[in-house]
């Protein structure tokens, strides 16, 4: 296959860029510049810098001739602050351009795509009666977003929607999300950690990389996939975090929901005060965090993906994120594209 790839510069689209190519498919790319130093981008890959946002819809078409299969990998999650409202942020940067996106892709002559999207559509969809579309903007956009990318399966595209979960690995030169909780621990007092009881799904980034050429290959007609390698509780977890942390045995205490609210009415108004909205609402964050988020790694296995090392990925991205919170790396920030 000829792949058209948007952020093949990132942590995952670079990753999958490196699949598609070591399978035997060629990759092109339009990226945000500048790369992060020493970040392992395929030198095969025919890449362009630019913003593709800005980018006519007959540049775009002629960006995309002689491609076969179209892949999404940029946009933005609910750690972007946006002010309020957050949704009209989320249109934007993630429903609008795969609307548009897949549109030139047709135009092109594409026949398959793929696009990176969220668990959280899953839990929504398979959960009911959390409301967690009517609770949280960011999860009413990637169900709007991935409801946009399948209605093009009715034009004859065979589209696969990824549902990913929390994703651990690292790229040279940039800095991991996963920096975020360590300012979060780090702001903890008595030097305990204080969790909920719950989990979460995970993989790495080389497996999700295998799964993104996985559904390219593989995928045919308009389905969403749950994705979700391994299921740790947050106590499993943060057993990795603390020795990453260089904290190994660090206490956790469980707090229960009602004090997660609490602490979660605090950051809504903190955000307010700020002038932003968050795409996941702090307080009903409580039922999400307190709850096992697990997937089944059926259908992940089913697009290609094998057995990784977890705990050396989650400890690798939770070291260099130590590290570049003490200022001790200088590190580029993740961007979506």
């Amino acid at each position: 296959m000829n792949v058209f790839l948007i952020g093949g510069t990132g942590l995952l689209g670079s990753a999958a860029a490196r699949g598609f190519l070591d399978r035997g498919h060629t990759v092109k790319s339009i990226a945000l510049p500048p790369l992060p130093a020493g970040a392992p981008i395929p030198a095969e890959m025919a890449l362009t810098f630019g913003n593709y946002m800005e980018m006519s819809d007959d540049a775009l078409a002629d960006a995309m001739a002689g491609c076969d299969c179209f892949v999404f990998a940029a946009g933005v999650d609910e750690r972007v602050e946006f002010p309020a409202p957050v949704y009209d942020a989320y249109l934007k940067y993630n429903i609008a351009p795969v609307e548009r996106l897949l549109t030139i892709a047709g135009r092109a002559g594409i026949t398959r795509a793929v696009v990176l999207g969220s668990y959280f559509a899953y839990f929504a969809r398979e959960l009911p009666q959390m409301r967690l579309c009517e609770r949280h903007p960011y999860i009413r956009a990637r169900v709007a977003q991935e409801e946009a990318a399948l209605s093009f399966g009715a034009e004859g595209m065979d589209v696969a929607v990824l549902e990913l979960p929390y994703i651990f690995g690292t790229q040279p030169g940039r800095k991991p999300v996963w920096t975020i909780l360590i300012e979060q621990l780090a702001a903890m007092p008595g030097g305990v950690t204080m969790y909920p009881r719950g989990g979460t799904a995970m993989l790495t980034v080389n497996q999700a990389a295998q799964v993104i050429v996985g559904a390219a290959e593989r995928n045919k007609g308009a389905n969403a996939y749950p994705i979700g390698c391994y299921n740790l509780s947050w106590d499993e977890f943060l057993t990795i975090v603390h020795a990453a942390m260089g904290e190994p045995g660090r206490r956790i205490i469980h707090i229960s929901k009602w004090m997660f609210r609490l602490y979660g009415g605090k950051l809504r108004r903190e955000a307010a005060a700020r002038g932003v909205e968050m795409g996941i609402d702090p307080v009903g964050l409580a039922d999400i965090m307190c709850m096992n988020t697990f997937i089944d790694r059926g259908w992940s296995v089913e697009l290609g993906a094998t057995e990784d090392d977890l705990k050396a990925a989650i400890f690798d991205s939770v070291k260099l994120s130590a590290a570049a919170f003490r200022g001790e790396e200088e590190l580029m920030e993740m961007k979506g594209e």
